[in-house]
C-alpha cells in the first residue's frame, strides 16, 4: 500500500490527477456529455500514455464526470450524467429558492465522502473476491457472465425486464461475430474481411452511448440557469449538514458500494435505490422533491460511493459494474493490464494503486468542485450547436485514431443509430455493452464446461459456487415480474 503511495507521488501524476479530474467534471456538468462516453473518448486518446498514467487518467475523468452531472442537476434540472438524476429532485428547488450554493456544497461533500468510503471498500474487497475467484472454473465463469448479463438487464429496465434482456443478449450475439477463439474459424463474417475480426469494444462503445446520446439531446429544450437571489453557505453549515444527517450517509455508503459491486448495474441505479430508501425512512417525508437535504446528501453518496465498487469486480473477475467501468476494462486491456483472479498475483500492487487513485481524484474533485463552481457556470452556457459538432468528431476520430481502420468508423455510425433506436424505445444500453464485453468470456467458458459436462454429467452437482449463480440467475428472472401488454417489446413507446 505504502509503496503504491510513493509510486503515485510525482509531479507527472499530481498533474494528471489535476486536470483529468477537472476534464471529468466539465465533461459531466455538461449535458448531453455522460461519464461513459467521455470515458470512451479519453480512452483512445490516452493509448500513448504509460499504462498507469492511463489508468489514473480514466479513473479521475471517471470520478470528476459522476461528481459534474450535479452541477447541471442542480443549476438546470437537467442532470449531467443518469447518475445525478435523483439530485435534480431535490438541490434544482433548492436552487429555486436562492439555495444552489449550500445545494452545490452539499454534492460535493457528499461525493467527497462516498467517494472515500468506496474507495476503502475496494482496498479491503477486491484481495477477497479475488481469492474466491481463484477457485472458479469454466462452469463459474459462463454462469457468472450470464447473471452479470441478467441481473444488468433487470435492474437498469425495471418496469420492463424483458428489454434489458433482449439488449443483453443483442450485445452477446454482437460479441459472436468474428473468429472464434478455438479453431479461428469466422462466424456471421458473410465473406467479410473486417467482420472476420469482430466488433470493436471501443467503437461500439462510443456509438452506443456517444452519438446516441447527441441525436437525444438534439430534441431536447434550452436548459436556464436559475437566476434566484443566492443565499451564502459556509463550509461548516454544510458539514453540519452531513453530521446532522450521518445515518442517511451511512446507509448510502453501503447501497452504494452494494450495488456498484453488482455486474452492469452502476451508479444512477445505486442513487435512486439510496434516495428511495431516504425518502421511506426519513422523519420528514413531505419535504422530498421540495428541496430535501437529506434526499440530496442520500443521492449524492450513494453514486460516488458506487463508482469504486463497480471497479471491484473489474479488477477481480473482469466483469464490470457499471456502463464506465466497462470503458475503464477495456483501457486496462489495452495497456496491458489483466484484470481478473491473477491480477494479485502478476500485478500485485495494482489494487492498490488503483485505491490511491481514487483517493487522489476524490479530494481533487472536491477540492476543484468548490473552488470553481463559479466558472463552471460559464461552461454550462456553452451553446449546444457549438458543442454537439465538436464532440461528434471526437466521437469518429477517437476509434478511429486507436486502430486506423475506417470500418471502426461505420461501426460507430451503425451502433449509433441502432442505440438511438433503442433508447427511443426504452431500451437500457449498458446491458448491451455489457454483453458485449462478456461474449467471449461467456463463449469460450460454455464450450469448455460442456466438454467437462460430457465427460461427467455431475460434475456441476460439486460446485457450489456455480449452483448459487445458477440460483441467482433464476431469482432474477422470477423476481423480474410481467411487462405490460402490448407494450412488451416497446416498439411504439416513447423516448425517456
Amino acid at each position: 500500500m505504502i509503496d503504491a503511495l510513493i509510486g503515485l507521488l510525482t509531479f507527472d501524476t499530481l498533474f494528471n490527477v489535476l486536470w483529468a479530474t477537472l476534464a471529468g467534471i466539465v465533461i459531466g456538468a455538461l449535458p448531453g456529455l455522460t461519464a461513459t462516453m467521455g470515458l470512451a473518448l479519453m480512452t483512445s486518446l490516452t493509448y500513448s500514455m504509460e499504462g498507469n498514467q492511463a489508468i489514473l487518467v480514466l479513473i479521475c475523468i471517471y470520478i470528476g464526470s459522476i461528481y459534474g452531472g450535479s452541477r447541471s442537476a442542480i443549476l438546470l434540472n437537467i442532470p449531467g450524467t443518469p447518475a445525478n438524476a435523483a439530485t435534480g429532485l431535490e438541490g434544482h428547488p433548492m436552487a429555486l429558492r436562492g439555495e444552489a450554493a449550500r445545494a452545490l456544497g452539499l454534492a460535493t461533500v457528499a461525493s467527497l465522502t462516498g467517494g472515500l468510503i468506496g474507495g476503502i471498500s475496494l482496498s479491503l474487497i477486491s484481495p477477497a473476491l479475488a481469492d474466491l475467484a481463484l477457485g472458479f472454473g469454466s462452469f463459474e465463469y459462463f454462469f457468472l457472465g450470464i447473471m452479470g448479463v441478467i441481473v444488468a438487464g433487470r435492474m437498469t429496465s425495471a418496469d420492463d425486464p424483458l428489454k434489458g434482456w433482449l439488449a443483453g443478449f443483442l450485445g452477446l450475439a454482437v460479441a459472436m461475430i468474428g473468429q472464434e477463439t478455438m479453431h479461428a474459424y469466422p462466424r456471421y463474417a458473410f465473406g467479410n474481411l473486417n467482420l472476420s475480426g469482430g466488433i470493436g469494444l471501443i467503437p461500439a462503445m462510443v456509438g452506443a452511448f456517444g452519438v446516441s446520446e447527441l441525436l437525444l439531446s438534439l430534441g431536447t429544450g434550452e436548459a436556464k440557469l436559475v437566476k434566484a437571489k443566492v443565499k451564502s453557505a459556509s463550509l461548516l453549515s454544510i458539514l453540519g449538514d452531513m453530521i446532522r444527517n450521518w445515518v442517511t450517509v451511512v446507509r448510502s455508503s453501503v447501497i452504494g458500494i452494494v450495488v456498484g459491486v453488482i455486474p452492469g448495474v452502476g451508479e444512477d441505479i445505486a442513487s435512486w435505490i439510496s434516495y428511495g430508501a431516504a425518502r421511506r425512512l426519513s422523519k420528514h417525508p413531505e419535504e422530498f422533491t421540495k428541496g430535501s437535504r437529506d434526499g440530496l446528501i442520500a443521492a449524492e453518496t450513494a453514486n460516488s460511493a458506487a463508482l469504486p465498487a463497480a471497479i471491484i469486480p473489474a479488477l477481480t473477475l473482469a466483469v464490470p459494474g457499471s456502463a464506465p467501468a466497462a470503458v475503464l476494462l477495456a483501457a486496462m486491456f489495452i495497456h496491458n493490464v489483466r484484470p481478473g483472479p491473477m491480477i494479485l498475483i502478476e500485478n500485485p500492487v495494482f489494487i492498490s494503486t488503483v485505491f490511491w487513485i481514487i483517493i487522489f481524484g476524490s479530494i481533487a474533485m472536491a477540492v476543484m468542485g468548490l473552488m470553481l463552481t463559479r466558472p463552471l457556470l460559464y461552461v454550462l452556457k456553452i451553446p449546444r450547436e457549438f458543442l454537439t459538432p465538436v464532440v461528434f468528431t471526437l466521437c469518429v476520430l477517437g476509434p478511429y485514431a486507436l486502430t486506423q481502420r475506417i470500418f471502426d468508423i461505420y461501426v460507430v455510425l451503425a451502433f449509433g443509430l441502432l442505440g438511438y433506436a433503442l433508447r427511443m424505445m426504452r431500451y437500457p444500453m449498458a446491458p448491451l455493452i455489457l454483453g458485449i464485453i462478456l461474449g467471449g468470456m461467456i463463449d469460450q467458458n460454455l464450450r469448455r464446461g460442456l466438454m467437462l459436462f460430457a465427460r461427467d454429467p455431475m460434475d456441476i452437482l460439486t460446485r457450489p459456487i456455480a449452483l448459487l449463480l445458477i440460483m441467482i440467475c433464476i431469482a432474477a428472472i422470477v423476481i423480474g415480474g410481467k411487462a405490460r401488454p402490448g407494450k412488451r417489446l416497446g416498439l411504439f413507446s416513447g423516448r425517456v
